[in-house]
């Protein structure tokens, strides 16, 4: 393994944001949650981060604790991490699926809705000035996005199409030399699904990004070719 692609994280994220993340649901195991932190510190000076799949907020509180340690740039407001999700649920949170979670789902219309559990997660944390959310479907989100990203976190639904729109609509407004992460990454079908692989694969064959880190699941890559708004491949 590279140098570069280091198996620790140093748990350098604040003890009480850590202790937020940890507690909250969701699934972001905590080296990866680390890592994810650790390179929204690096980036957020440069621009806004953006990520797709916020669930009940546990990845946005590592995220949001950089965005509040960076505090605010010279532009003058907050730094910011966007966060984008229906909030109904990716194909697996649904009722007979393994990662179904039935007090998520609203009792009036019995579908899932995260978007109380996702406001507590963040206001608890302290981070609504810093964590935002943006609640619509990636693909309609995204038609209408124009602002460069420092980060882009790839974590939406895993089914091949979700995965695929969501690097095909997002990944065009990495800034260069901003980082494109992606997280749950099995080469091997027996560990997990294998569309956030296959958008790994493609982001790497379009020429556009290359890998510097992988840990666990998550993989780390940083654009190196075109500006905001170009296609990727």
């Amino acid at each position: 393994m590279p140098p570069e692609m280091r198996p620790e994280t140093p748990a350098e994220m604040p003890a009480d944001l850590l202790a937020h993340a940890l507690a909250a649901k969701g699934f972001m195991p905590e080296d990866e949650g680390l890592l994810l932190h650790r390179y929204a510190r690096e980036r957020l000076p440069h621009g806004p981060a953006l990520e797709v799949g916020t669930y009940c907020g546990k990845s946005g509180i590592y995220l949001g604790a950089a965005a509040r340690e960076v505090g605010t740039p010279d532009a003058g407001a907050p730094a910011v991490v966007f966060t984008v999700d229906h909030h109904r649920g990716s194909e697996e949170n649904q009722a007979g699926w393994e990662h179904h979670d039935a007090s998520l789902v609203d009792p009036e219309f019995g579908l899932m809705d995260t978007v109380p559990t996702f406001r507590r997660t963040i206001a608890r944390a302290g981070l609504e000035d810093h964590v935002v959310a943006v609640i619509g479907r990636s693909t309609t989100v995204s038609a209408h996005w124009r602002t460069p990203l420092s980060l882009l976190f790839i974590d939406g639904g895993h089914a091949e199409v979700h995965a695929q729109n969501d690097y095909t609509g997002w990944a065009p407004w990495v800034m260069p030399g901003g980082l494109l992460v992606i997280h749950d990454v099995f080469p091997d079908p027996a560990d997990g699904g294998q569309p956030p692989y296959h958008v790994f694969l493609r982001a790497l064959a379009g020429g556009s990004f290359t890998e510097v880190e992988a840990l666990g699941s998550m993989r780390v890559l940083r654009r190196t070719q075109g500006a905001p708004g170009d296609a990727v491949g």
